[in-house]
């Protein structure tokens, strides 16, 4: 069974997923980071390949990934820091980024190195549906990976049944159209996750864009399994030299 199975099996609400870019705030942070989220009990990591063209982020994840590509970071070295990961790290991890470097490094050679470490799924926002099914979706199937479609209030319900039909892990439902690191109208957002739930759908929902604090998380939570955290984050190791006891207070105060 995937770790991200088990965790849902284990855990139906109150999940939370946090976001941290890959070589961010230094080349060298990227284990360091993920191990503090760990250890500040976090139930899963969304770990950002750089990109230097991100559509659905915003200015602050932006920020991080230009720093992080300024650091040197690529996808061979993200691997190279990944090797052995899991002799420290237990809960599940996907991999974020998009289609321009993972197609640069390879397809298939990216699916089986992030098996091999292993990464447990993938999101890849600019990844068309029906590319998905014909071309991609059956390697990452064959090497394990579980993939996450993305959903927004003006998805239709057809078409989120469709995704939800597609999606393994879990359903990634965006907030509101718009980038990552935006204030939200947390009433529209409500009506939308509710509607949602009364679908009764196949995955888990995990809600993102806009989740920055205890407030923001608790109201995502209330018509979702969990939700994701990623601008608030990153905003937080902007200029520390403490990683793991930022990533402690940042984490113990939205949990507590």
């Amino acid at each position: 069974m995937s770790r991200i199975k088990e965790l849902f099996q284990q855990k139906k609400n109150n999940i939370l997923n946090v976001y941290c870019t890959a070589g961010y705030p230094k080349l060298e942070s990227t284990v360091p980071v993920m191990k503090a989220l760990q250890d500040s009990g976090v139930d899963m990591i969304e770990l950002g390949m750089p990109y230097s063209d991100p559509l659905a982020d915003g200015p602050v994840i932006q920020a991080s990934s230009t720093q992080a590509l300024a650091n040197g970071m690529t996808i061979a070295t993200l691997f190279e820091q990944l090797r052995g990961f899991r002799q420290q790290i237990y809960v599940p991890v996907i991999l974020m980024g998009y289609m321009n470097p993972v197609l640069q490094y390879g397809f298939e050679r990216f699916c089986q190195h992030a098996a091999d470490m292993p990464i447990d799924g993938l999101i890849l926002p600019d990844l068309p549906e029906y590319e998905f099914e014909t071309e991609y979706g059956p390697i990452m199937q064959r090497y394990g990976l579980n993939f996450i479609f993305l959903v927004t209030p003006e998805t239709a319900e057809e078409r989120i049944r469709r995704l939800d039909s597609l999606s393994t892990g879990f359903l990634y439902a965006v907030s509101s159209s718009s980038t990552t690191g935006k204030d939200k109208d947390m009433n529209a957002v409500n009506n939308y996750l509710q509607k949602l739930q009364d679908m009764k759908l196949k995955n888990p929902v995990l809600v993102g864009f806009g989740i920055k604090d205890k407030p923001t998380f608790q109201q995502a939570c209330e018509h979702a399994n969990g939700a994701i955290i990623g601008t608030a984050f990153i905003k937080a190791l902007e200029n520390t030299s403490d990683v793991a006891g930022t990533t402690k207070k940042f984490i113990t105060d939205i949990k507590s």
